[in-house]
């Protein structure tokens, strides 16, 4: 029994590197193909396809199921149908059946607690990515989105600059910022 969990075949071994080889020329070739955008975050569904294109990778690299020429295929449609959605999406009716809406957590150094309800982050979660973005004093704060890839965007600067009103467009509540 120790030596089944321990122990592998050589010829599995020969099957994992080949399926590596092959995997990684495979997702090289198709990102050439369908572009960088294929790994990028900047929507859900760019977000959903990393996780599926690396699952689909770990299974064939460590199991025999699914098959190599199988896994090809996959990856081939999974690459193709993020294509086609990042092409869909630039119709308004799409976007917003692919995308969620960014929403407003912070509009002049004011939390929105009920936009961090409906974004489901917490307060620590929101004084964490301030942390980050080296916010010293809530009234610097600007505006605080939540993306729809589920990034923090943290927007400060002092009381006589101006926030561009399109850097803020398609944001839920939005105008909270400006009203």
């Amino acid at each position: 029994m120790w030596e089944d969990w321990i122990y592998t075949s050589w010829s599995a071994v020969a099957m994992t590197i080949v399926s590596i080889l092959v995997i990684y020329a495979a997702i090289i070739i198709y990102t050439r193909i369908f572009g960088l955008r294929s790994f990028s975050k900047m929507s859900s569904f760019d977000f959903a396809m990393t996780i599926a294109i690396g699952s689909l990778f770990a299974s064939t690299i460590a199991t025999p199921s699914p098959p190599l020429l199988l896994s090809l295929v996959s990856f081939g449609l999974l690459f193709l149908g993020q294509k086609s959605i990042s092409l869909a999406r630039g119709r308004a009716s799409m976007q917003q059946t692919v995308d969620n809406s960014p929403i407003l957590l912070m509009a002049h150094g004011e939390i929105l607690h009920e936009n961090l309800r409906h974004a489901n982050v917490t307060e620590d979660d929101l004084r964490g990515k301030l942390r980050e973005a080296n916010v010293l004093d809530y009234r610097e704060v600007k505006a605080v989105v939540f993306e729809t890839t589920g990034d923090v965007s943290v927007m400060r600067g002092g009381a006589e600059r101006r926030l561009d009103p399109d850097l803020l467009r398609g944001v839920r509540d939005a105008e909270r910022h400006f009203g």
